[in-house]
């Protein structure tokens, strides 16, 4: 068993992040078969490094993190910000103005032991506390797609093959009073 503090991030906190990102994406990569797509691993860690750097720089008013340490180590993210162009653009502008979840990580030595699930409960706890009243996520990862489904039904939009023949792109939108807030103490 091992304790876990979820805090919002500091500047101190960049290098860590940057390595985190880092590790984790070119792990998701390489799970899901697409290591050898170096460029996009790059350009999914920059946009991640921006994100947070928004953050920061507006205290949270662009993009809103919390991260998760064990150790004094980061082991989780997610954050919320505006809606991504891909959401904006497949929904025909009808998630312009909702919130997305996003950069929802686990370090690969700590997934499946609930650190995403408590992350996402805080973060859903977060949203209502601004006053927020829904929500849209999107996953283009096979394996977290699988997962979203779990935690949040269907997907509300299917982009068909989007990464190639047989790999789609999945966006949900819900409502805060749709998803289930449940904390849970101990195994």
């Amino acid at each position: 068993m091992f304790h876990v503090e979820i805090r919002r991030p500091n500047r101190s906190d960049r290098k860590a992040m940057e390595h985190f990102f880092r590790f984790v994406i070119t792990d998701t990569f390489a799970k899901e078969g697409l290591a050898d797509l170096s460029e996009d691993i790059e350009q999914e860690i920059d946009s991640k490094i921006r994100c947070l750097n928004e953050d920061i720089a507006t205290n949270g008013e662009q993009r809103y993190f919390l991260i998760g340490l064990v150790d004094n180590s980061v082991v989780s993210s997610i954050e919320f910000g505006p809606s991504n162009e891909l959401i904006r653009k497949s929904s025909n502008g009808e998630l312009r103005d909702v919130v997305e979840i996003g950069t929802v990580f686990v370090h690969p030595d700590y997934q499946q032991q609930g650190i995403g699930s408590l992350m996402l409960q805080i973060m859903y706890l977060t949203l209502l506390n601004k006053g927020m009243t829904e929500f849209c996520l999107d996953s283009g990862y096979t394996r977290a797609q699988r997962i979203w489904k779990k935690k949040l039904g269907e997907p509300d939009y299917v982009l068909q093959d989007h990464w190639g023949s047989g790999v789609d792109h999945m966006i949900w939108r819900r409502r805060m009073m749709d998803v289930p807030i449940v904390f849970s103490i101990g195994h």
